[in-house]
């Protein structure tokens, strides 16, 4: 052993538990020291303090003095031959009491000189402290392990300096392209590995970057409980009943909500092992925090489309498309931004029109659900229809609900049409419901009415689904095949004989009403209907033909709508 004084460290200065906690993606730890070849080669033992080996190590101190703690500035893993020991119980719990409070790391002692065991009273401190306690049974040079420790120091503070300009970079890259929210919390999570969930004031989860392998659905179950139990800070820190990472988001100069890491999920709570579990929050993982929280202040001001209006569209698209990996990922989305669980579901499309502003549309839905106290997702699915799924409670009515959101859109959109699905119980269904509400929209011809404010699927009738299949060239082939020759003699010889076979369709066969309808003699109606037979080839007596026809009439009209 050589026995010399140790130069101080660089960062010597500040509160001991500053240290600690600062330090930690700089320094290695104890069980990294004690795996140091040129400290393994003494053997070490750990007597005491076995949980605390994940302890950084700042600096090596080389003491022979009964009171080294007023040399130390926290992290020290402190070096003796154990010459200075005391003898006395109290001396010798003040001694060590001295360097727990200071926060030293560890206390290491050579078996070679004055001790051949480790006294049993300073084994007892130690262990009452926590502090680990670690022997050497051969002869180590003291001076080489401070020597290879602080160089190692060094050397990581250098890469961790490196990192934190490269995390700089990157955020700064993403802010001058104007990534948006989700590219933002993305990269965060890519970057320390870690889930990340932006959430507003009122505990809604905005978005949600998964990693370090937990999923959505762990990550969101039950958010608004979970969050609420974790105060708000400030500035960034560890809070909470499961140690969440949190920073404050601003717009315009207030605080809108905030940025939260999660730790690893722990075998616990999830049931497997993930890999780095045990890893705690470090120095890089706050400047991703803090580098991500700036961006996010910046994209929202360069964003128009709120946050919330951004996670309901994502949200609606995954559910109507359900790009879902699992039903529960699916209900801890919807849950966690404010929709419950319990009771029903209806999906609706809003179609505006080609004159109506969308933004508007969707903000102005989204107001009178909220004024209202209806519990909702509403985003634009495609250009020009706007979705919303809408929850209800166990029996509660959905009419008086979707004729105010009827009657709400046509307040800014005065050609909106609102189409609805079937009820469902389950909001893995969804992608169902807003299925049928886009086969109602598709069917209704410009100008249809069902009078009421809304469409569903009762009021599709022939006319409607023949209109929602109209671009299906077998019905364009049906149409000419049934009536095409007919349509061609009157487009010949102006003549109006399709009317004539379409009033008498709509009459059931009757020639008299079928006179009074058109407005003629009773023997035009006669002759008109033989040419209509003899052009067609076919017998107007037959119910079965009557049908074919009428259907096909039925199709022209969805194929050249008024």
């Amino acid at each position: 052993m050589n026995a010399q004084p140790t130069v101080p460290p660089p960062d010597a200065s500040g509160p001991a538990e500053d240290a600690r906690h600062h330090d930690r993606p700089f320094n290695p730890t104890v069980a990294d020291v004690l795996a140091l070849p040129v400290f393994a080669a003494g053997l070490p033992k750990v007597v005491t303090g076995g949980s605390a080996l994940d302890r950084p190590v700042r600096w090596v101190h080389i003491t022979e003095l009964t009171d080294p703690a007023s040399f130390l500035k926290g992290g020290e893993l402190v070096l003796t031959t154990g010459m200075p020991l005391p003898e006395e119980r109290t001396l010798v719990r003040r001694y060590v009491d001295e360097l727990a409070d200071i926060g030293a790391a560890g206390l290491v002692l050579e078996l070679v000189r004055r001790y051949h065991r480790p006294p049993d009273e300073l084994t007892r401190a130690c262990r009452a402290r926590n502090l680990p306690l670690i022997t050497l049974s051969r002869d180590v040079n003291f001076l080489e392990v401070t020597q290879v420790v602080h160089a190692l120091i060094v050397s990581n503070q250098t890469t961790a300096l490196r990192r934190t300009q490269q995390i700089h970079e990157v955020f700064t890259a993403l802010t001058l392209r104007g990534a948006t929210p989700e590219d933002v919390l993305r990269t965060a999570a890519e970057t320390c590995g870690r889930t990340m969930v932006l959430e507003n004031l009122v505990h809604q989860a905005v978005f949600c970057a998964p990693s370090g392998g937990r999923t959505v659905e762990e990550a969101l179950t039950h958010w608004e409980g979970r969050s609420r139990a974790t105060p708000a800070s400030a500035a960034p820190g560890v809070h909470g009943p499961e140690g969440w990472l949190a920073a404050p988001v601003e717009y315009r100069g207030e605080r809108w909500g905030r940025l939260i890491m999660l730790p690893f999920p722990t075998p616990a709570t999830t049931g497997k092992k993930h890999r780095g579990h045990e890893r705690p929050f470090d120095p890089e993982d706050v400047t991703v925090l803090d580098r991500a929280a700036m961006a996010l202040t910046i994209a929202r001001l360069i964003h128009s489309t709120t946050w919330e209006r951004r996670a309901h569209r994502n949200a609606l698209t995954d559910l109507a498309e359900q790009r879902h990996r699992s039903p529960g990922e699916a209900r801890a989305r919807a849950e966690a931004l404010g929709l419950p669980l319990s009771g029903s579901f209806l999906a609706a499309l809003v179609e505006l029109g080609p004159d109506a502003d969308h933004a508007e549309a969707e903000e102005h839905l989204a107001q009178e659900l909220r004024a209202t106290g209806q519990p909702a997702l509403i985003g634009e699915l495609r250009s020009g229809s706007i979705g919303v799924l809408l929850a209800f409670g166990r029996s509660t009515p959905w009419r008086p609900v979707v004729e105010r959101l009827a009657r709400a859109a046509t307040t800014v959109a005065p050609q909106a049409v609102v189409s609805v699905g079937s009820e469902i119980n389950d909001l893995s269904h969804t992608a169902r419901s807003f299925r049928e509400a886009s086969r109602v929209a598709a069917a209704l011809p410009p100008g249809s009415s069902s009078g009421k404010p809304f469409h569903e699927l009762s009021d599709i009738g022939l006319r409607q689904l023949l209109y929602s299949l109209r671009d299906d060239v077998r019905i364009q082939e049906y149409v000419e095949r049934q009536i095409g020759r007919l349509i061609d003699h009157d487009a010949r010889h102006g003549t109006d004989l399709v009317t004539v076979l379409h009033q008498y369709l709509d009459a059931a066969g009757s020639k008299t009403a079928t006179a009074r309808r058109g407005d003629l003699a009773r023997q035009t109606v006669y002759y008109r209907l033989r040419q209509i037979e003899r052009l067609l080839g076919c017998d107007l007596e037959s119910g079965r033909q009557r049908t074919e026809l009428h259907v096909a009439l039925t199709a022209l009209e969805a194929l050249r709508p008024r």
